[in-house]
């Protein structure tokens, strides 16, 4: 399925907000406040930043801000699994999160792939 940017920015922005109330339950403890911070920061970067990508200049552009949400977005799966993984929150509360995190980081990946060939291709012809 294909989504169009408006579709992938709503959905970025869904997730941030998801995250944002993952964040809420953290204990407002200081590991709880840093590791919060952290990934309140990269979740919600990823839609910002994706918001730009639909504002490209040149395809050049696309790919270097493309670059930007998919190093956000992977950092916010290091982020879920460390949550994860250190019992910070049930498991249970972070599945989705981290399973959203893994396939918009994909769709970035692929996106970014996909207009890496294309201007290559471009610049063939």
């Amino acid at each position: 399925m294909i989504m169009t940017d408006k579709e992938l920015q709503d959905r970025t922005k869904k997730f941030a907000l998801r995250v944002i109330k993952l964040v809420r339950e953290l204990e407002k403890d200081s590991i709880g406040r840093i590791i919060g911070k952290q990934l309140l920061r990269s979740a919600t970067s990823i839609a910002a930043n994706y918001r730009g990508v639909c504002r490209a200049k040149s395809v050049k552009d696309f790919i270097a801000k493309l670059a930007v949400v998919i190093e956000e977005a992977d950092e916010t799966i290091f982020w879920l699994e460390i949550i994860s993984e250190a019992d910070l929150i049930k498991k249970i509360l972070i599945e989705d999160l981290l399973k959203e995190a893994n396939e918009l980081t994909a769709i970035m990946v692929a996106s970014r792939h996909s207009a890496i060939v294309n201007q290559k291709i471009k610049k063939s012809n």
